[in-house]
């Protein structure tokens, strides 16, 4: 009798040895795929069985019991993450359970461009291939909506960055991302705020940041831009910026900036309206933020391209048409 036990244990261990050889076999063999590449969305609140058939629908030929088992087996079968995922050829189901519990998912990226106008932002938006275009076609007072804003007017609320996101994610969750940043970024530099600038609230300060970052063809000049606008703020002198002109215009601008433009009025035209624009007029990237916030002490009122990229800045009104017929009409100082 004692012998039979012996002989039966030693075959179940026999089976077992087996039976664990074929399983570490099965989930360490390579998954056959019929591309090089697969790729497959998991969606938020998904099963294993559901994610199991949305990998091999996607086309890589796995029997979904295989992975419903080996996450049981794991203890991970409630652990996967929603996303999107790419695998390729030569993944074994071990490695592709990890990849899911991990939330190793596949990312694409967008850029919002310092200077850009919420209409460049959208045409962006709408053309990205990865990106779900929930927000296409709405109003802009209806996108502010959707992404938890209380402005109705989207221009210059967004910062300027690269933005990571899962393949298939919503256009609503880039834009909420970018709105916040810019709130972030803007609150922080108002709170540090140089004294009497003149400015009723943080938004005025976008607006100007949005005037330098258009203005300025330098990162190097920001601050004395600043500090030109700031200088004509409170002495009570029109801007007379001609950004602020050409984004009034809208698309009718062919870009050529002339006389009667300069003439014809807008809320933006800062040649025959005080103080600022309503709004922003772009996207301002962080150094022109901080550049209308910590604007440098300066005399200078004017300034003048050179034709270089730089520009020439003058405390008076004779010594700015001096530059101007310098550097502009060819002249003599």
């Amino acid at each position: 009798m004692r012998k039979l036990i012996v002989k039966l244990f030693v075959l179940a261990v026999v089976v077992l040895a087996l039976l664990a050889g074929a399983i570490a076999w099965v989930v360490q063999a390579p998954i056959a795929m019929r591309h090089e590449q697969v790729d497959f969305t998991i969606s938020p609140g998904s099963s294993m069985r559901s994610a199991a058939r949305e990998i091999a629908a996607a086309g890589a030929e796995l029997q979904p019991w295989l992975l419903i088992l080996l996450g049981k087996w794991m203890r991970v079968d409630t652990s996967i993450k929603a996303g999107s995922y790419e695998i390729t050829r030569g993944i074994t189901p071990l490695e592709l359970l990890n990849k899911l519990t991990r939330g190793d998912v596949t990312q694409s990226e967008l850029v919002f461009i310092e200077g850009w106008t919420f209409r460049q932002m959208r045409a962006r938006l709408d053309a990205h291939p990865d990106l779900r275009h929930d927000t296409e076609g709405l109003p802009e007072a209806e996108i502010m909506r959707l992404i938890g804003a209380p402005e109705s007017t989207a221009e210059g609320l967004f910062f300027p960055d690269t933005y990571y996101f899962a393949k298939r994610s919503s256009d609503v969750d880039v834009l909420t991302r970018a709105y916040r940043a810019m709130q972030h970024h803007l609150l922080r530099e108002w709170q540090a705020r140089a004294v009497d600038l003149p400015y009723a609230d943080a938004y005025q300060a976008l607006t100007m940041a949005s005037i330098i970052e258009k203005e300025t063809g330098r990162p190097d000049e920001r601050p004395l831009v600043a500090g030109v606008f700031v200088n004509r703020l409170r002495q009570g002198m029109l801007l007379q910026t001609d950004p602020t002109v050409i984004y009034g215009l809208g698309e009718s601008f062919d870009g050529n900036l002339r006389k009667r433009d300069l003439l014809a009025d807008t809320p933006y035209n800062t040649y025959t309206r005080p103080g600022l624009p309503p709004t922003p007029i772009a996207l301002p990237g962080l150094a022109s933020l901080q550049a209308a916030l910590h604007p440098p002490a300066t005399e200078a009122l004017y300034f003048v391209a050179r034709g270089d990229g730089s520009s020439h800045f003058s405390p008076t009104l004779d010594e700015h048409n001096r530059a101007v017929r310098r550097f502009q009409k060819g002249g003599k100082p």
